[in-house]
């Protein structure tokens, strides 16, 4: 699924899950790829009690040539709403992520998110599989 959208300049990007690397990918009008969120699939506690799936997004970037667009807040709002219409529940290791759900996890709830925060065990299993 691709979206695309305006940056804060007014120039068109466009978000899409790349599941082979497991990341949103931001790029922008001229093609170039401006930045990535990275996830990784976790075994979430309560898997087996029926829970679901889980991403635990770990790692926003941005290039530095593209600082100042808001690429970092439209790649943070594309993967909440993503994760929110595939039913998967987020784990914010990233403090982008943990930021976001802080300020406005109550509005992602309304739409149907889920979201449980980070553990230890969550950061260990970040360690082990990047």
């Amino acid at each position: 699924m691709s979206e695309t959208v305006q940056d804060a300049t007014g120039a068109r990007v466009s978000v899409e899950l790349d599941e082979e690397a497991s990341a949103f990918v931001v790029t922008v009008d001229t093609g170039a790829v401006a930045g990535r969120a990275h996830y990784l699939t976790g075994p979430g506690p309560g898997a087996e009690a029926g829970a679901g799936p889980e991403w635990i997004m770990y790692h926003t970037e941005v290039g530095e040539e593209f600082a100042g667009r808001g690429l970092a807040k439209i790649l943070v709002s594309h993967a909440l709403k993503d994760s929110s219409d595939r039913g998967i529940r987020v784990v914010p290791v990233c403090p982008l992520f943990a930021k976001r759900l802080k300020e406005h996890g109550n509005d992602f709830l309304a739409i149907g998110g889920r979201f449980r925060w980070a553990t230890e065990d969550d950061v260990e299993f970040v360690k082990h599989h990047v």
